[in-house]
């Protein structure tokens, strides 16, 4: 009876130590289990970092920060002057003092709303020409003619034009049967 309790104890051991690793406690288990995530995790996050949509959207951030800064200075340094010329108003000084020296800048509030103006109306313009852009060339591309057929017994519809018989089914096709 003392062979089979100290064979099952091994046997007991031994699958233990094949789930839990050679550990004493399952909190090591746990340490190191947690360091695989971890390694995982990063390896998917460096993985991630280096695909070509991220450092592309990188770099729209980086221009497009650049971008707002000309906007912020055509519109304080060009714009603003020339409505105060008209209005006799600049808008970075409009001022609403409150209690102490708390006060309400509405005129520079004015010039971040101009500034979204300008910024939309200059994305809304590329945007429309590079949607004019790409349906000129979704033109040229609808206007090139056909290179295969559909085959009238199978239904495939990648048959060369210049076919005699359909790759598929190998019926028999007519040099005029069914093109496009």
């Amino acid at each position: 009876m003392a062979f089979v309790k100290r064979g099952f104890f091994q046997l007991l051991h031994k699958t233990a130590a094949g789930f839990f690793g050679n550990f004493k406690d399952r909190s090591q288990c746990r340490i190191q289990k947690r360091g695989k995530q971890m390694k995982s995790f990063m390896k998917e996050f460096k993985e991630f970092i280096s695909r070509g949509n991220v450092m592309d959207m990188a770099v729209g951030i980086i221009i497009g920060g650049a971008f707002t800064a000309i906007v912020t200075s055509l519109v304080e340094d060009v714009i603003n002057p020339i409505l105060g010329c008209f209005g006799g108003v600049d808008f970075s000084n409009i001022v609403i003092p409150l209690v102490g020296e708390a006060s309400l800048k509405i005129g520079n509030f004015i010039n971040a709303i101009i500034n979204f103006l300008i910024m939309a109306f200059i994305l809304f313009s590329i945007i429309k020409a590079m949607n004019h852009a790409a349906d000129k060339l979704k033109k040229e591309e609808e206007d090139a003619p056909p290179t295969t057929k559909m085959c009238p017994y199978c239904k495939s519809e990648d048959v060369p034009i210049e076919a005699t018989r359909c790759p598929h089914c190998t019926s028999q096709l007519d040099a005029g049967q069914q093109a496009g």
